[in-house]
C-alpha cells in the first residue's frame, strides 16, 4: 500500500455548525436534489435535513458530511412530496420520511414497549423505591438504534466489603461493564470508608436481562442504587438515569444519549401522559442533545425534565429530594443528609461485625 500511495489523506466526516457552513450545506443539499432530478426544498425542509445530520452524529454543534445519507433522505422525501401533491419538498415531507424510516425498522422496539405496558418487563415510572432505579439503556438492532429503560436493583448486608456484580458472576457482563462496577466500588469505598472498614456485602443486577450487558454507562446508576440501599432513602421511579462514574464521584458523558432519553419518554407517555417525568444525564452530554419534537414540547410544558449533573451528589439529591450533604471541618456529614445516613448505616454494620466476631472468638 505504501509503495503505491505515497501521500495519505484523512477526510473529515463532520463539520462545525455555524452560519457559513449552514449556508454551504444548504447549497449542497440543493445541488444533490438537482443532480438526482428531485424537487427543490423549502428553507424549512433544508433546515430539517441539517438537523437530522446533526442527530446522526449526536452532536448539536456539528453535522455529518455523509452525502449518501442525505441523497437517500431527499429521494424518499421527494416521493412523499409528490404523493401529497406538493410542488416542492416541504418540512413535513422530511418529517414523514424520517418517521417512515423508523416505522420500517422498529418492530422489536415496539414489542419491548408492549411487554413493558403489559407488565411482562417490570418497569416502575411512578412512586419511590429503596435500592431500585431505572437505567437508560441503548440498543442497536439491524441498523435501528433505540433506547429502553432497564431496572437495576441493589441489596446490602453485613459483609467484608465485597460488591457482587451478578452479571459478571453469571458471565453475562462484558469487560467494560465489569470495569465500571469496580470503579464504582472504589468510589464507594473512598467516599465512606476512609476511616472505618467497609463492612458490607452488596449485590447489583440488571433485572430481566437475558443477554450480555456491556458498557459502563450505567455505573453511576448502579452507585445511586447502592447509596439508596445503604441509606434507606427511596429513589423516585419517574426519573431514569445514565452516565458513567469515575473514582472521584464525577459523572462522565456516555453515548446514545438521544435514543436513551426518547426511549424512556415513550414508555412514560404510554403509562400516563399527564404525569411528570425526567432523566438525569451527564453535564458533558448536553451538547449532544438533538431530541424529537414531542420531547421538546413536553419539556416546554414542564412535563418532562432533563437534569444535567456533574457529580453523584447532585444526582442523588435530585433522585431522593434530600440533600446529599457535604463534610464539615471534622470530616462528618450532616446526620439527616443522604451521605450522613449512609455513614450511620456503615458504622452500625461495622459495630455489628465487630460484635459478631467477638462472640465468635469467645466461643472458640
Amino acid at each position: 500500500f505504501k509503495e503505491l500511495f505515497k501521500v495519505s489523506a484523512d477526510f473529515e466526516d463532520e463539520l462545525a455548525r455555524n452560519e457559513e457552513n449552514h449556508l454551504l450545506y444548504a447549497r449542497m443539499i440543493g445541488t444533490i436534489a438537482k443532480r438526482h432530478q428531485l424537487m427543490a426544498l423549502t428553507p424549512q425542509a433544508a433546515a430539517r435535513v441539517i438537523e437530522r445530520q446533526s442527530r446522526d452524529i449526536s452532536d448539536a454543534q456539528k453535522f455529518s458530511t455523509h452525502l449518501r445519507t442525505v441523497a437517500d433522505l431527499l429521494k424518499e422525501a421527494d416521493f412523499w412530496a409528490k404523493k401529497s401533491g406538493h410542488q416542492v419538498i416541504e418540512a413535513e415531507d422530511i418529517v414523514q420520511t424520517l418517521d417512515a424510516q423508523v416505522e420500517r425498522m422498529n418492530r422489536i422496539q415496539m414489542k419491548l414497549y408492549e411487554q413493558i405496558d403489559q407488565g411482562i418487563i417490570m418497569i416502575d415510572v411512578s412512586g419511590s423505591r429503596v435500592g431500585q432505579i431505572n437505567a437508560l439503556t441503548y440498543l442497536s438492532l439491524g441498523g435501528h438504534e433505540f433506547g429502553i429503560p432497564s431496572r437495576i436493583t441493589a441489596t446490602t448486608r453485613i459483609g467484608k466489603g465485597e460488591i457482587i456484580d451478578i452479571q459478571r458472576k453469571a458471565e453475562m457482563g462484558g469487560p467494560i461493564h465489569s470495569k465500571g462496577v469496580l470503579i464504582l466500588s472504589s468510589c464507594l469505598g473512598s467516599r465512606y470508608a476512609s476511616d472505618l472498614p467497609l463492612s458490607i456485602a452488596a449485590s447489583l443486577v440488571f433485572e430481566q436481562t437475558y443477554g450480555k450487558v456491556e458498557g459502563d454507562s450505567a455505573s453511576s446508576t448502579e452507585l445511586y442504587a447502592l447509596i439508596s440501599s445503604l441509606s434507606g432513602v427511596p429513589i423516585r421511579q419517574n426519573i431514569a438515569v445514565t452516565g458513567s462514574v469515575n473514582q472521584f464521584g464525577e459523572v462522565q458523558p456516555v453515548g446514545g444519549i438521544n435514543e436513551k432519553i426518547e426511549g424512556f419518554f415513550d414508555i412514560c407517555m404510554h403509562h400516563d401522559p399527564s404525569a411528570e417525568y425526567g432523566v438525569i444525564i451527564p453535564e458533558g452530554n448536553v451538547k449532544h442533545l438533538m431530541l424529537k419534537n414531542e420531547v421538546l414540547e413536553a419539556a416546554k410544558k414542564e412535563k418532562f425534565s432533563i437534569y444535567a449533573v456533574k457529580t453523584i451528589d447532585e444526582g442523588i439529591t435530585i433522585l431522593t429530594g434530600i440533600e446529599a450533604g457535604e463534610k464539615d471541618k471534622k470530616g462528618e456529614y450532616p446526620a439527616d443528609s443522604v451521605n450522613g445516613r449512609v455513614m450511620a448505616r456503615l458504622k452500625e454494620l461495622s459495630q455489628k461485625t465487630k460484635a459478631y466476631l467477638g462472640r465468635k472468638k469467645e466461643k472458640k
